[in-house]
């Protein structure tokens, strides 16, 4: 026996179009305006790690969205490892589908590896992963994106989307939020091209030709 038509509303598009304009409202009312940056992948990807170290970030789109960690930050937090201080806040966005694409950005949806602008603590966020069935066909439709997200660990991507405060964070940052100095800056400068490492070992390590496996 079929399902009565007169209750049955998930093929109702004035339905649907309630339950969107309703969450747009909602998100309005209580979400927060950030910036969507979507990645540009270079020509050079590695095919064999699946790195691009020339990605860049060219464009800022403003879209309000709602913050759906009430209680703070997820994921690890911050903890000491063997390479210094780790930042691993992880925090989780709701857009809807239809403000999305209404932004006319050319993209199908928000996509991986595309970055979130956090106004309130001036962060970057990378989306990890992209759930578009957290309400889950409601009225036969699927309203909103949930956009999973973890700090950005910035590694020498091009970030020129010609808002000054998200720019400047190329600048300014280090691995997982961590903040420069001046300093820091060059002595990071200096050890990306391992001079440190280097000069250190040139101090302990003697390799001659009696004793070809070094002396420490």
């Amino acid at each position: 026996m079929p399902t009565n038509h007169y209750i049955n509303q998930h093929s109702s598009s004035p339905e649907q179009n309630l339950i969107h304009d309703l969450i747009i409202e909602s998100i309005k009312f209580y979400g927060i305006d950030v910036y969507w940056l979507p990645r540009i992948s270079s020509d050079q990807a590695d095919q064999l790690y699946g790195e691009d170290t020339l990605e860049s970030y060219n464009t800022a789109h403003v879209l309000e969205m709602y913050i759906k960690n009430v209680e703070g930050f997820e994921g690890q937090g911050d903890f000491l490892s063997k390479f210094g201080l780790d930042i691993r806040d992880q925090i989780t966005f709701t857009t809807s589908i239809r403000r999305f694409d209404q932004l006319g950005s050319g993209y199908a949806r928000p996509r991986e590896g595309d970055l979130i602008y956090f106004p309130l603590n001036k962060k970057l966020f990378q989306i990890q992963f992209v759930e578009h069935e957290s309400i889950f066909y409601q009225a036969g439709t699927l309203p909103v994106y949930d956009l999973q997200c973890e700090l950005f660990a910035y590694n020498q991507q091009v970030i020129n989307t010609g808002v000054d405060e998200i720019d400047q964070i190329a600048g300014t940052t280090g691995p997982r939020g961590q903040a420069f100095t001046s300093n820091a800056l060059a002595e990071a400068s200096t050890t990306e091209d391992n001079l440190v490492i280097e000069n250190e070992a040139d101090q302990t390590l003697d390799f001659d030709e009696t004793n070809p496996f070094g002396r420490f």
